[in-house]
């Protein structure tokens, strides 16, 4: 009486370990670039940058930056859905905004 002799075959156990390691490998990897990766859309990294107007603004209205989308309000005159903005101010979740300059003319 015994449990019969069970044998797994050398190279399914070489394929699994090696798929193992080389999982944990990429895991690993990808988790310190993911942690050494600058933030793109904090706030202080935000002024000075250019925004896409996406609804019209006079003055409030909502932009565009880095694939997200913000409340902004632009400082002076109107802005249509296309046009640049650069961003001067981060108050909470709302950006002051004013018309970026094309070709000397504001």
């Amino acid at each position: 009486m015994g449990i019969p002799y069970i044998q797994i075959d050398l190279w399914l156990i070489i394929v699994v370990i090696v798929s193992v390691v080389a999982f944990l490998a990429f895991a690993v990897i990808y988790g310190i670039r993911a942690h050494r990766q600058q933030v793109f859309a904090g706030r202080e990294e935000l002024i000075g940058k250019v925004a896409e107007v996406t609804t019209e603004m006079e003055p409030k209205g909502m932009v565009r930056i880095e694939g997200e989308q913000w409340a902004a309000t632009l400082e002076k005159g109107r802005a249509e859905p296309g046009e640049e903005v650069i961003i001067t101010k981060v108050e909470g979740l709302k950006l002051r905004v004013t018309k970026k300059e094309q070709g000397g003319v504001k």
